[in-house]
């Protein structure tokens, strides 16, 4: 079960992720755009959060198909749903509860037993 909602929700995030770049990790002059625009959040400037959000989307999916740092991932993930709910789209909340319905089994339960988390010390696995 926690390996089908990790490779779930990380191919969501990862397949956004990739709209937003060209080639491996440049992000696009529309990307900028889009946040100054449509995307763009109260408090953090919007050639940051499309940075932010985009690595965001590349390197948090990964860990999660990996099965590394689960809890970390699934909750910096979850933040991100939290922030396109409140101020990007507060209609889409449906999906929204969908992704976040498959996020809080890892953050509660962590990678499972097909994950690298398995390798990582107590303590990293706890938390």
């Amino acid at each position: 079960m926690l390996l089908v909602a990790r490779l779930g929700i990380a191919s969501v995030f990862f397949l956004s992720g990739r709209t937003k770049v060209e080639g491996l990790l440049t992000i696009k002059a529309s990307t900028y755009a889009l946040f100054a625009s449509e995307y763009a959040l109260p408090l953090i400037p919007p050639d940051v959060a499309a940075v932010m959000a985009t690595w965001a989307e590349h390197l948090f999916p990964v860990l999660l198909v990996l099965g590394l740092f689960t809890r970390y991932s699934a909750a910096a993930l979850l933040l991100m749903t939290a922030v396109i709910e409140i101020f990007v789209y507060p209609a889409a909340w449906p999906t929204h509860l969908t992704w976040a319905g498959l996020l809080l089994p890892l953050l509660a339960y962590g990678g499972g037993a097909w994950s690298l988390d398995r390798a990582v010390p107590c303590v990293l696995r706890k938390v």
